[in-house]
């Protein structure tokens, strides 16, 4: 799979996509990063990528003239997206969706925002990664590209890994334990120890759900 990143500081790629499982899917080939700087989009002398508000107001707006061109000058034929605070929530179903599409546009906005003609008149979709405010949508875009990585075949060593993962239908994930059995008196349950397959993964589903009913009761509902 193929991503695309439209930022004003490619350098913050590929920041921690380099290591661990997306590191080994880059360096392989099974997914592809490409950026793109907004810059190289401008016309001017001064390569300007944003300007004041109209209206008036603190901050600047990203200029939609760099934007558009970019994006037009793609070769993908999947989804454009802004990462934007007045998007929608990403989650894990959406990360599955996304995992489907032969590749990714991200544009990461930056300053006060992005006019506004590119959300309604240019990208497929907008997105968020919580409800807080970040300085700019690198951070959101990579974390948007780690999550979709790890759903394409080939990434992660064991194919039922994302299936067991929190989220996978909307239930927290069970609790893991490894050696050794007794660590400062906290013992490992008895039925993980036992090697009855099918208790374990009663085990294993009631604890998850009441996981799930106590942290997270809105995923429940």
């Amino acid at each position: 799979m193929q991503f695309e990143v439209l930022t004003l500081f490619p350098e913050l790629f590929p920041g921690a996509l380099a290591h661990g499982v997306t590191g080994r899917a880059l360096s392989a080939g099974v997914v592809g990063l490409t950026l793109h700087n907004l810059r190289d989009y401008t016309h001017d002398r001064h390569r300007q990528v944003d300007d004041v508000p109209y209206g008036g107001g603190a901050g600047m707006v990203l200029k939609p003239e760099p934007i558009f061109e970019a994006v037009r000058a793609r070769q993908g034929s999947g989804p454009v997206i802004l990462l934007s605070p007045q998007g929608e929530l990403f989650n894990q179903r959406i990360a599955r969706e996304l995992a489907q599409q032969p590749d990714l546009y991200l544009i990461c906005g930056r300053y006060e925002g992005v006019d506004d003609r590119v959300a309604s008149h240019l990208v497929d979709r907008e997105l968020s990664i919580g409800d807080y405010v970040l300085t700019g949508g690198e951070l959101a875009a990579l974390v948007v590209i780690d999550a979709v990585s790890r759903l394409i075949p080939g990434v992660l060593g064991a194919q039922a890994s994302p299936l067991d993962e929190s989220f996978a239908e909307k239930l927290l994930e069970y609790p893991h334990y490894t050696r050794p059995p007794v660590f400062e008196g906290h013992a490992v349950p008895d039925v993980l120890l036992s090697g009855h397959h099918a208790e374990i993964e009663r085990w294993r589903r009631q604890q998850a759900e009441a996981r799930t009913k106590r942290r997270r009761p809105d995923l429940l509902s």
